[in-house]
């Protein structure tokens, strides 16, 4: 478990490695004096370390050729010849493996959803339950108009899509608060296993469904682990037109796209996607709500 004074050191290095993973340079973060041995303090250190480690983000070409020759006189040969031979690629990618790896060892419940949903085109983000009703609550998760409460990783690839100043929760488009409970169903939290579980497949063309998979049942255990956040006393709802009749349903034994859904998503064709297809699961608990979704799309 984290010191309270872990928290504060472990947010700034995550916020610094994504905005310089989306290409934001920002300045190295001051890291605050007196970190424990032991746990975050470590982490934090491990973490600007391998920071350190990176070399600085290449001059882009185009900049280059912007220059003047007096102002390439002054970039060092050693880091012309390294513009020349790396990949503009090269820098956002070792960045990005420093996020994940960073994110990962941070928890496990950041482990487990990264392994189950990073490879697939979900959206994952938990955010302070404030309301009785707590419509409102995933209303303000899905708008990203608030933080996890834990600072633990949001998978929101969608995050800087200039769709978003079209269409602002893209790729969303959530009814009003008070429309949102008449698109949904409860599910049995083991459904909501399942359902969580079967995101890891593609919605299209899927050579590998949970169902049939090696590793089936650690898909499951990650799943649990996810869901284990919102504790003992948690409410599960699903869009899934399924769980209507079955709360207990189980989506891995159908698979991804076993079945329809009212959609959350936006009519909009923006940027040559086209939404198809969505699966969420939504967990409600005393302080928090989580938000799962699965999107198809062309």
């Amino acid at each position: 478990m984290l010191l309270p004074d872990d928290r504060p050191a472990l947010d700034l290095i995550d916020a610094h490695l994504e905005a310089l993973w989306d290409g934001t340079d920002l300045s190295l973060p001051q890291v605050p004096e007196g970190l424990p041995v032991e746990g975050g303090g470590e982490l934090v250190r491990w973490a600007l370390d391998q920071l350190r480690r990176i070399p600085p983000r290449p001059i882009p070409f185009g900049q280059l050729r912007r220059m003047s020759f007096d102002q390439l006189r002054r970039i060092p040969l050693d880091e012309l010849q390294r513009i020349s031979r790396e990949p503009e690629d090269a820098f956002p990618r070792q960045v990005g493996g420093l996020l994940m790896e960073f994110r990962s060892r941070r928890c496990p419940w950041n482990a487990a959803a990264l392994r189950l949903l990073d490879d697939t085109y979900t959206f994952a983000a938990t955010g302070p339950r404030r309301h009785v009703d707590w419509a409102h609550d995933v209303h303000a998760v899905l708008h990203r108009s608030v933080p996890d409460p834990r600072g633990w990783v949001r998978l929101d690839g969608d995050r800087t899509n200039d769709a978003r100043l079209t269409v602002p929760a893209y790729p969303f488009d959530p009814p009003d608060p008070s429309e949102i409970p008449d698109r949904l169903y409860p599910l049995e939290p083991e459904a909501a296993v399942t359902a969580l579980a079967v995101m890891a497949e593609e919605w299209q063309a899927e050579y590998a469904p949970v169902r049939s998979r090696p590793d089936r049942d650690a898909v499951l255990a990650d799943a649990r682990t996810l869901l284990d956040r919102y504790g003992p006393t948690a409410r599960y709802w699903t869009n899934a037109k399924a769980a209507a009749s079955d709360p207990a349903r189980d989506f891995v034994a159908a698979g991804l796209a076993g079945g329809a859904s009212h959609s959350f998503l936006t009519s909009e064709y923006l940027n040559g996607l086209d939404l198809f297809e969505d699966l969420g699961v939504i967990a409600v608990a005393e302080d928090e709500v989580g938000v799962f979704w699965s999107f198809g799309a062309y």
